[in-house]
């Protein structure tokens, strides 16, 4: 007998809460690790799977822009998703949690650094998380990797991108430049193997509608 739970669709999430939003944005200053790609990786899997507060697609759709900008991708991301969510007080409390936590740890540890770091046991410590945030880097890429890069096509770029940086130590920008020019000439002719988050409503299918989904307009400016 077939349970009717695990096939009954999964309902859209309830209204959030500017409230509600603050204190995820608030716990998530202090429990994004690994840098961009660790932070983008916790986003992903707390708005995204866990919470469904937006669609995969848009998510990444968002990140791809993000991720032309210059300065910090994951505050971006952050930023524009509380503005989806609650417009500009969103985007602020997003933008400004994403960081002011770290920010706290961050003098907290730089003056147990100075004042103890010739300490073995302090020491110690602050050498057995390196490899710790290294894993968790890797984990993350590979996370968001796999959801970003549906096809053979996709993949490619991005060998040829790490080819290009770490071997050819290309400029940046100009990696950026040609992905992008690769991209335009690739989604006119073949729009279907360049389609971010592999397809409309491919996010629905894996998690279940959003509460941002892939037809949901932007809040007016």
């Amino acid at each position: 007998m077939i349970d009717a739970t695990a096939t009954a669709p999964l309902q859209r999430p309830q209204a959030l809460g500017f409230w509600q939003a603050f204190r995820f944005w608030l716990k998530l200053g202090f429990i994004s690790f690994g840098g961009p790609a660790g932070q983008i990786a916790v986003m992903h899997q707390e708005l995204v799977e866990r919470r469904r507060w937006i669609s995969e697609r848009r998510f990444l759709h968002a990140l791809n822009y993000c991720m032309v900008l210059p300065g910090p991708e994951a505050q971006q991301l952050a930023t524009y998703i509380g503005w989806l969510q609650h417009r500009t007080w969103g985007g602020v409390v997003a933008g400004g949690l994403f960081v002011l936590p770290s920010l706290v740890i961050l003098i907290v540890l730089s003056w147990i650094y100075i004042a103890f770091g010739d300490v073995p046991l302090v020491a110690g410590l602050f050498y057995g998380i390196k490899p710790a945030v290294t894993a968790i880097v890797v984990q993350a890429a590979h996370r968001i990797g796999t959801r970003a890069l549906k096809n053979g096509a996709l993949w490619a770029i991005a060998a040829a991108a790490f080819v290009a940086i770490f071997a050819l130590e290309l400029p940046f920008p100009l990696i950026v430049g040609a992905a992008a020019l690769i991209g335009y000439v690739g989604g006119r002719i073949a729009p279907a193997r360049f389609k971010a988050g592999g397809g409309h409503g491919a996010a629905k299918a894996s998690y279940g509608p959003a509460l941002i989904d892939d037809d949901t307009p932007p809040p007016p400016h």
